[in-house]
Order: structure tokens, then C-alpha cells, then sequence
């Protein structure tokens, strides 16, 4: 969802930058980018660090409740993702929702989304361990009652891809604000635009497309 669907990495980094001020610190934009993709509760044990003087818990409930509502004044959605989905959508083909984002946030962001565009929905807050561990891939998978090889997983994030690479979907890394490993196993592309017909009949027959290699 973050980063892939929506840009909505802007308002984390806001909600975690307002949160270190608030107690006498300072945080960089390439601080808020190495939280990109990563588990709440591993976020605000760095926010910690930074000086913020909550409970992990406390610090995860200022941060969704910061999210959830800026995306619910605004979805910032990404070039080519509502294509993608409705086409998919109307294709007959099932989606799920993975994020490390927690079911507030997800909430508010699927309230707004076309309808019918997601068949299951998996949030950070009901897997045991988070991204880059693959078991929300696996969970994913099997509410949508699928096996995982036959998945496509896109994802923009160091952690999202490396849940992608180790769940064995077909795994599909967007470069939006952070760079994508590049890896021999890796589909990898700029824009959700990228993803036509012709792009999902070439990755799930086995053909690697490297978008970011050709530029």
C-alpha cells in the first residue's frame, strides 16, 4: 500500500518527524527513509532512539492515528495503480492488501478505494513477524485461496521486496523514492503504469522484465 499504491510515505515521515520534535529532537528525510517498508513496532523502537520518551505501543498509536486520518482528507494514489487494480478487478483475477501499515490505516485507505478491487486484506498488525519476513505473503496467499507461486507480489521497499523474493511469489520491485536491489530473480519497474497485459502474461511465464536496468 505505501509507497506502491499510494504516496503516502510523505505523511509517515511527517508523523515521525512531528513526533521527535515534539520531544526536543530532530529527525532527517533520510532517517524517514530507512523506515520505509518496515514493521511499526521496529519504527518506533528507532523513534526511541531518536529521543522520543513513549512506550512502543504509544508510539505506533500516534503514528496510525496520524496516517490514518491524513489519508482520509486525501489518497495521494500512485501513476497507473487505479488502472491497474480495476483492470485486475474486472479481469476476475483476486487481489490482496499486504502492508506493514495497521488495519486503521488500511481501513481508511480501502474505504476510498475503488470497489471490489481487493478479495483479502493482511495488516501489520495480524502477522507475528513483518516484512521482510514472507508470512504475510503466505497469509495473503492463502485467504485469497491460492497457491503462492501463482502470486505476483509488487512492492517498493528494501523490506516489501525482500518478503516478495523469500515468499515465492513472482516478485515485482517498483523504484518510487528508494532503490531497488537489483537481482536476477526480480522483475523491476519505475510506474505502476508498466503493468499491462502484456507485462503480467511475460512475468508469469517466466520472462524478467528490468525496467530500471534499461534506463
Amino acid at each position: 500500500m505505501d509507497g506502491t499504491l499510494i504516496d503516502s510515505e510523505p505523511y509517515w515521515m511527517g508523523a515521525e518527524n512531528a513526533l521527535v520534535a515534539e520531544h526536543g529532537g530532530s529527525w532527517s528525510y533520510e532517517q524517514g527513509l530507512a523506515l520505509v517498508g518496515t514493521p511499526l513496532t521496529r519504527s518506533a523502537a528507532t523513534l526511541q532512539a531518536a529521543g522520543v520518551q513513549l512506550e512502543i505501543p504509544e508510539i505506533v498509536d500516534f503514528l496510525i492515528n496520524r496516517v490514518a486520518g491524513a489519508v482520509r482528507q486525501t489518497i495521494p494514489w500512485q501513476p497507473g495503480a487505479i488502472d491497474v487494480l480495476t483492470w485486475l478487478r474486472d479481469q476476475g483475477v483476486p487481489c490482496a492488501l499486504v502492508t506493514m501499515s495497521y488495519t486503521p490505516v488500511a481501513s481508511a485507505f480501502i474505504e476510498q478505494a475503488p470497489a471490489g478491487v481487493f478479495s483479502a486484506v493482511v495488516t501489520g498488525d495480524e502477522v507475528t513477524h513483518g516484512k521482510p519476513h514472507p508470512e504475510a505473503y503466505l497469509t495473503a496467499a492463502e485467504r485469497l485461496g491460492v497457491s503462492i507461486t501463482d502470486c505476483l507480489a509488487v512492492e517498493d521497499s528494501p523490506s516489501g521486496v525482500g518478503s516478495a523474493l523469500a515468499c515465492g511469489a513472482v516478485p515485482v520491485g517498483i523504484e518510487v523514492i528508494v532503490p531497488v536491489v537489483s537481482d536476477p530473480r526480480l522483475n523491476r519497474i519505475t510506474s505502476l503504469s508498466s503493468m499491462t497485459p502484456q507485462f503480467f502474461h511475460d512475468v508469469m511465464t517466466g520472462t524478467v522484465i528490468d525496467h530500471i536496468g534499461e534506463r
